[in-house]
């Protein structure tokens, strides 16, 4: 049995709609009136509709992408990957400080002369993986760009706009289809 709720209770979740004010020089838009937001939601809409070739799913991170591990005193510390990239525990990071990167590393080169600092501040040694590879072996992500011509962004905002009135009507017939399959109807021009 569900208790009663006595008036005291929901009294703080009223609105007294006597004390409702209208907003004077309140004015709605649109996301189309703002240039900058219609760009930054076709960007979006462009880059989650990209039907080029798509990228690698393997993350960097993953197993077959271990460069190599710096160990202290037996422990992992730090973990390179043939991106470049590392990861590293807190106290290493702490440890290490703020390391500028040469200019020009990338891939296996960077993750070579990154775990040489590592184990060099950290006092520990360098154990590469076996699935370790040299600079001429690693092909590099493709860089993609992210920068589009108006036309574009133009056209990508009508086309964004064009799927949510679809999806609207879509969800809009299919509950008129509940309602009439139900029996029921109102009639709301009285």
């Amino acid at each position: 049995m569900v208790p009663d709720t006595t008036q005291a209770e929901t009294d703080g979740f009223r609105i007294d709609v006597s004390q409702v004010k209208p907003l004077s020089g309140a004015k709605l838009i649109s996301a189309a009136d703002d240039p900058v937001l219609r760009d930054l939601m076709a960007t979006n809409w462009l880059i989650a509709h990209d039907t080029s070739a798509p990228q690698s799913v393997v993350p960097d991170n993953a197993p077959e992408n271990l460069y190599a591990q710096v160990k202290v005193d037996g422990k992992v510390v730090a973990t390179l990957y043939k991106s470049g990239s590392s990861a590293m525990t807190n106290q290493a990071a702490g440890k290490i400080g703020k390391l500028k990167d040469p200019p020009g590393l990338s891939g296996p080169d960077l993750a070579q002369w990154r775990a040489d600092q590592y184990a060099e501040r950290l006092g520990g040694t360098v154990e590469k993986a076996p699935t370790a590879i040299t600079q001429s072996q690693w092909t590099p992500r493709e860089n993609r760009s992210t920068t589009y011509s108006r036309e574009q962004l133009d056209a990508a905002f009508q086309a964004m706009l064009a799927e949510g009135q679809k999806a609207t009507a879509q969800q809009q017939s299919a509950y008129l289809a509940s309602r009439a399959q139900a029996g029921t109807s109102a009639d709301f021009s009285a």
